[in-house]
């Protein structure tokens, strides 16, 4: 949720947010039940105040007759106003989570996803002297994906993987596993982008994969909730993506400044339903119910949290990068950023095999919104206490990724040429198939 004080103080702004990220909420009348519920909330402590004044009045004596009716009726209209104030809370508060977080200055203003930017462009698209072919056509050729079986084992939109395409996803996650828990590869990026903030390494996790519905609910990730899998009978769902149940795993606590920033690199199984995607997404591994990720989420300080954002986006750019495959970042317009984000960007790889370059990455800055809901603090070094501040970003999809491989590195034989920087990781090997 946004800072109550936005609301009160800066509504044009808040109005502004709104309109930008073309989302549905009435702040008039957000606003006017805000200020119903702070009038009746000062009629309540009043209401205490007197029934307290009252109590004192009554102690170590006989009370008087009148002293004890009027206790008896401010009794009454306290359960009946304290119901009333109960309820206008609720109201108050179901419209006001409908508010997005606050876009920064420099996210674009747009009303679709065509008007998110092109900010970098990084290698050049390999020219093929022979018939490109796309990364299915490939995989299937060497029995590396198995949909027939698995269609029927679980139904459609799911994939046995086999073979060398699972020794180059494990590849993967070493290669990301070695660099990013490296204080030295951190340290260079910090360095080379000047940013003033700490060089301490990930701590790698593997996180549940369910979620309870009230934390998936304060996360903000819980919409659309038409593509998320729920259990049967069960208050639990199985999480999108691992940030979901890595921003959420310091619910209710209170870091030390001392601590920050905290840095993990989650790996998760995730599961969306992917409603409406269908045509070319039907072949290969690009659109499944099951996927595999790595994500990057940290927790710091407000003062931090835009460089540690930019920190995210720079080591999505270097493994890109060390892997060899052409790629461009696009800085979100706030139409494409979603709700609880300030700021988003992506990263497109290049797809000779599609012909066109295909998201593989996003960086999400959330800013306090959702530790707020999580209450999720850090007492700073004057004693003050702050809601922390939280980033979220794909380290690797690694469906998507092995894909890009697979189409940027083919051959003509059908072989598959192993990016340099996983060799060391498949034992040596220079190519696949």
């Amino acid at each position: 949720m946004i800072d109550i004080n936005l609301l009160r103080n800066d509504p044009d702004l808040v109005r502004a947010a709104i309109r930008n990220k073309h989302a549905t909420v009435d702040l008039d009348l957000l606003i006017d039940l805000d200020i119903q519920y702070v009038s009746l909330l000062r009629e309540v402590e009043e209401k205490r105040a007197e029934r307290n004044r009252l109590a004192s009045l009554m102690k170590g004596g006989k009370p008087d007759p009148s002293a004890i009716a009027q206790a008896r009726a401010l009794r009454e209209d306290l359960v009946t106003m304290e119901a009333a104030l109960a309820n206008k809370k609720l109201e108050f508060t179901a419209l006001y989570r409908k508010v997005p977080n606050i876009p920064t200055a420099d996210t674009p203003i747009g009303h679709s996803e065509e008007d998110n930017q092109v900010v970098r462009e990084w290698g050049v698209p390999r020219k093929f002297e022979f018939q490109v072919r796309n990364h299915a056509e490939i995989a299937f050729y060497h029995g590396w994906i198995d949909k027939e079986r698995a269609a029927k084992v679980a139904g459609s939109r799911f994939a046995y993987l086999k073979g060398d395409l699972v020794k180059l996803q494990f590849a993967l996650i070493g290669f990301v596993l070695e660099r990013l828990t490296d204080e030295v590869f951190i340290a260079q990026l910090v360095a080379e982008h000047n940013l003033p903030i700490s060089t301490k390494p990930f701590l790698p996790v593997l996180p549940p994969y369910m979620i309870r519905t009230p934390i998936y609910d304060a996360m903000d990730r819980l919409e659309p909730v038409d593509e998320r899998y729920k259990i049967d009978g069960e208050d639990i769902w199985l999480q999108g993506s691992a940030e979901h149940v890595l921003g959420s795993m310091h619910v209710e606590e209170t870091f030390d400044e001392k601590e920050m920033p905290i840095r993990y690199l989650g790996y998760a199984t995730s599961f969306r339903s992917e409603a409406g995607a269908a045509g070319k997404d039907m072949e290969g591994i690009i659109r499944l119910h099951q996927f595999d990720k790595l994500e990057m989420e940290s927790f710091s300080t407000s003062d931090s949290s835009h460089d540690e954002h930019l920190l995210f986006v720079a080591i999505q750019e270097r493994l890109m990068e060390l892997l060899g495959l052409p790629h461009r970042k696009l800085q979100k317009c706030t139409f494409d950023i979603g709700k609880p984000n300030a700021k988003g960007s992506d990263i497109e790889v290049w797809l000779p095999g599609q012909g066109k370059y295909r998201e593989t990455h996003t960086a999400d800055y959330m800013t306090d919104y959702q530790a707020r809901r999580l209450n999720t603090r850090v007492r700073r070094a004057g004693g003050a206490l702050e809601f922390v501040h939280t980033n979220d970003a794909t380290a690797f999809a690694c469906g998507r990724t092995l894909v890009a491989i697979i189409e940027n590195y083919q051959n003509e034989d059908m072989s598959v040429d192993i990016p340099e920087a996983l060799r060391s990781h498949m034992g040596g090997r220079e190519r696949l198939g």
